[in-house]
């Protein structure tokens, strides 16, 4: 079965439990092998949170209950201490509190983290600790109610320059003010009060009061560009850059990505705006241990594309493929069925930068739903209702970022920190090298040079002997994949005048 141009494939939305008029009519058998079902499953899922979740997020008050393994007489001492400090803490009134909704710039470092997105059995992700600094500083009251997109979702160890988040937040000025100069001025301090008691490695550099409350930084946002770091090693540059230049099209990407057909992503056409192999430092010293990045713009990407991209440039660096082997890829006619290759490591991937629409294309009653952002990965497939056009159609809808100097020299100060630590290790492993290829070159004089700089972007085993792309066993087609979740009652077929 394919998916023709009057079929369309979508997600089988099935109820994750029955309704209450269906329990009611259940046995007390019935109801007693559900219970113990559930019991069951819950005991699956606290042992799966206690080995993911941190030492940390083990103390923390809101898993200390979820553990229980606490004492009675801990118990009731923490009991106690939670008692007197609610006492204390006078609870917020969101009933008179006047929100603003804004873009947030965020940066990180992703190396600790185990992505961006919130998981259900990891509390270790960029977005939990941002929402834990957003509700400790009183500045959303939830989630749920903040009318909250992000642009993109960072995978495990993947790192952001400029990830960009829309939200409504709690603001000092009535909605008919926000926009006066004064009222911004003397707004609250957004960065200044989340930087404070977010992490050293995640940060928020900067915040836009938005024109328009339905403005979303998911669906107007018209490109992202990414950066992937490495060194030169034994790579051919020239030739990574003439297979960039082959990306550039719009075309099926099926090829160059994890496909996620699960989740209902059934179309792999990208828009891949530019590509290119820059050098990180114009004053290089020739060696194979200066630093490069392959950067790619795009409307939107799928999952895992830049990685598999970056994993076939590195084959073509090395000599091992030819450029022209990007053309037979992305020729689904000829290769409908993917070679089985590991996608490049994560760690040095970077979102650097988001580009907006000045107005947005979301209908003017489109619902606000804050967990919008967690059905599905950003793939840029998802349909967007028509557009209507907001009041003073002629005015943009972005403003200007706001900065805080203060901030600014904070935040730099931080990365400094960050960037001492890591250039004393480089610097101490590059001065292990030197003697180690000293010695190398004074016992035993070899013809050529270890380069082997770029082997940990590959994560895969060497093989003995290397193997063509285009002669390796292949994965299941995309049509055979939708075949297999329909039967599976996962998605569902439906001609395009139903949807419609």
């Amino acid at each position: 079965m394919s998916a023709t141009n009057d079929k369309k494939v979508v997600i089988n939305k099935r109820l994750k439990g029955l309704p209450r008029e269906a329990l009611e009519k259940l046995s007390q058998t019935e109801l007693i092998d559900k219970v113990v079902q559930l019991e069951a499953y819950n005991f699956q899922l606290r042992n799966l949170l206690q080995k993911k979740l941190t030492e940390q997020d083990k103390n923390d008050e809101e898993y200390a209950v979820l553990f229980g393994k606490e004492t009675e007489d801990t118990a009731s001492k923490d009991a106690q201490k939670l008692s007197s400090k609610a006492q204390k803490q006078r609870k917020f009134d969101w009933s008179s509190a006047h929100r603003r909704h804004v873009l947030l710039k965020i940066t990180y470092f992703g190396w600790d983290y185990q992505g961006f997105a919130c998981q259900e059995d990891s509390n270790d992700t960029i977005e939990s600790n941002l929402f834990r600094a957003l509700t400790r500083t009183c500045l959303i009251e939830s989630r749920a109610t903040s009318n909250y997109h992000r642009c993109g979702r960072t995978d495990k160890e993947v790192s952001a320059f400029c990830q960009v988040i829309s939200i409504d937040l709690r603001s000092k000025h009535p909605p008919e003010n926000q926009l006066d100069p004064t009222a911004l001025s003397s707004e609250i301090d957004y960065c200044g009060l989340l930087n404070r008691v977010l992490p050293k490695n995640i940060q928020c550099v900067a915040w836009m009061p938005l024109r328009s409350p339905i403005y979303s930084a998911r669906f107007d946002c018209v490109s992202r560009s990414y950066r992937y770091y490495f060194p030169k090693g034994d790579l051919d540059i020239s030739a990574m850059q003439e297979a960039c230049n082959l990306l550039v099209r719009h075309a099926d990407f099926r090829n160059f990505c994890k496909m996620d057909v699960h989740n209902g992503v059934t179309n792999y056409m990208r828009n891949l705006q530019s590509a290119r192999v820059q050098a990180c430092d114009e004053n290089q010293s020739k060696t194979g241990y200066d630093m490069y990045y392959l950067e790619i713009q795009a409307n939107a990407f799928l999952w895992h594309q830049i990685r598999c991209i970056m994993a076939v440039l590195l084959l073509v660096g090395q000599r091992k493929e030819k450029p022209s082997v990007i053309s037979d890829l992305l020729d689904v006619e000829s290769n409908p069925c993917k070679p089985q290759y590991t996608p490049a490591v994560g760690l040095p991937l970077n979102l650097f930068r988001c580009d907006f629409r000045d107005k947005t294309t979301r209908s003017i009653n489109h619902p606000s739903d804050g967990n919008a952002d967690e059905e599905a990965m950003d793939t840029g497939t998802e349909e967007i209702e028509p557009s209507v056009a907001p009041p003073s159609a002629e005015q943009s809808d972005l403003t200007n970022w706001i900065y805080n100097e203060e901030n600014l020299q904070k935040l730099i100060e931080n990365t400094q920190c960050e960037w001492t630590q890591f250039s004393v290790k480089s610097t101490m492993i590059r001065n292990v090298l030197q003697q180690l290829e000293s010695i190398l070159e004074d016992n035993f004089k070899p013809k050529e040079k270890v380069q082997a700089q770029v082997i940990l972007l590959q994560d895969s085993v060497k093989p003995r002997q290397y193997q063509p792309l285009l002669e390796r066993k292949r994965c299941e087609s995309l049509e055979n994949r939708i075949e297999h979740f329909v039967k599976k009652q996962r998605l569902i077929v439906k001609d395009e005048t139903e949807t419609a």
